[in-house]
């Protein structure tokens, strides 16, 4: 969820909002259409639409679960969150306003000791508006690490602690499963996995960059035997974008650097299916050709010694600052969709500006009239959103197919 703008994504969010760093936070309040309205409660109108009701049909929702939602927040409320100081300050404009967008996004209220809880409510008020049976799985973060597996909490953009994850599920356990973060590199990280798979944890999210794991490196060997052992699956961001800030670098979303893991039997999800940016061709050799990360993605995927092991998620792939070629070939490789899996990146669908329906229109992706309703849809509810958005969007005749939004059948366990 907060990660770092590529160059080019960089100057498109800043002509997109008309920021200055001088100016930015005023600049917000003159233009309204980039803000989350928070509204609540979906309109009847919109609520019994037939896109809406047509984007259900065919699932079972109790099998739906989205896999990719983020806790946030500030830390206010004994949830043990901690984010960057340069988050919390005007002085670094970019991450200043980034906090200001994923907290508006996921509507949490700038009030002494209420983002945490806010925050957390909002989720609450979002799945009343999904159909019954539908469940969120809320991140972990852990903090970046050394070589030597010492924390390094000043080159961690933000940090989720697992116990809060682990709370926050077991008090609404009908709305909620939960994902723990370890790192690898932790002297007690097969210890951490396993009390947090006892505790309920459906599986385990890395975001390599910005957390400082190669995942290609042999320290993650005993992780990895955990995992399969325990039968979790990895959640794992692949392709070039960053965190925020962090203790790593780039090449270390490089798909390739996860064969490591898929041929020690791990079950790993690629976030994003790879969908941006451009990593070396390591099958040509370390100074190998940089090609596009989803080549990379797509050749893994293509390799039937994976077939059973590599999957990947579907959220961040509608974004604007993706190639739609890569969410075409995302929607017409049917012969992938039983590996895809439904996650929405929340709270990144509440940020206005990241998602244009109407481009999809144009583009011939996406019904003329579906746009105004997913438009109303999006400032009541951006989880809602996006499924109807991902369930109504086509490409030469193809569509994602209900399995893709069933994501249950994937998370559940069979230890060994």
């Amino acid at each position: 969820m907060v990660r770092a703008f590529s160059p080019a994504r960089r100057r498109w969010l800043a002509a997109a909002l008309g920021l200055t760093a001088a100016g930015g936070v005023a600049a917000l309040g003159s233009r309204p259409w980039l803000m989350n309205p928070c509204h609540a409660t979906l309109p009847d109108e919109l609520a019994r639409h037939d896109i809406v009701r047509s984007a259900w049909a065919g699932l079972d929702p109790a099998q739906v679960w989205d896999c990719h939602a983020h806790l946030a927040g500030i830390g206010d409320g004994g949830s043990g969150i901690a984010i960057s100081p340069e988050m919390l300050s005007p002085l670094h404009p970019l991450q200043y306003l980034q906090r200001l967008f994923y907290l508006n996004a996921g509507c949490a209220h700038e009030a002494p000791g209420r983002v945490d809880q806010s925050y957390v409510e909002r989720l609450h008020n979002l799945i009343d508006g999904m159909a019954p049976g539908f469940k969120l799985m809320l991140f972990a973060f852990d903090r970046a690490h050394d070589a030597a597996g010492r924390a390094l909490p000043g080159q961690s953009a933000f940090f989720v602690p697992d116990a809060y994850a682990r709370d926050v599920t077991r008090a609404a356990p009908q709305r909620f499963e939960w994902v723990c973060s370890v790192h690898p590199y932790r002297p007690d990280a097969v210890a951490a996995l396993e009390a947090a798979t006892a505790d309920g944890a459906r599986a385990v999210k890395w975001l390599p960059p910005a957390m400082g794991i190669d995942p290609a490196a042999p320290a993650c060997d005993r992780f990895y035997d955990a995992l399969v052992r325990l039968d979790l699956p990895l959640i794992t961001h692949a392709g070039e974008e960053q965190a925020v800030s962090g203790a790593g670098h780039a090449d270390l979303g490089n798909p390739l650097r996860l064969r490591r893991a898929l041929d020690r039997g791990v079950r790993v999800v690629m976030a994003h299916c790879a969908s941006i940016g451009a990593d070396v061709d390591l099958d040509r050799g370390a100074d190998g050709p940089r090609v596009p990360s989803f080549q990379l993605f797509a050749r893994m995927m293509d390799e039937p010694r994976h077939a059973r092991l590599l999957f990947a998620d579907i959220s961040a792939i509608t974004q604007r600052n993706r190639d739609l070629a890569v969410l075409r070939a995302i929607i017409e490789r049917e012969d992938w969709h039983p590996r895809l899996l439904f996650g929405t990146d929340y709270p990144l669908p509440g940020i206005l500006p990241l998602i244009s329906p109407t481009q999809f229109a144009a583009e011939g992706m996406l019904d003329a009239q579906a746009v105004p309703v997913l438009e109303g849809i999006r400032e009541h509810n951006p989880i809602l959103f996006d499924l109807v958005l991902k369930r109504h969007l086509h490409s030469r005749g193809k569509r994602f197919a209900p399995a893709v939004f069933e994501t249950r059948r994937f998370f559940t366990r069979t230890p060994t």
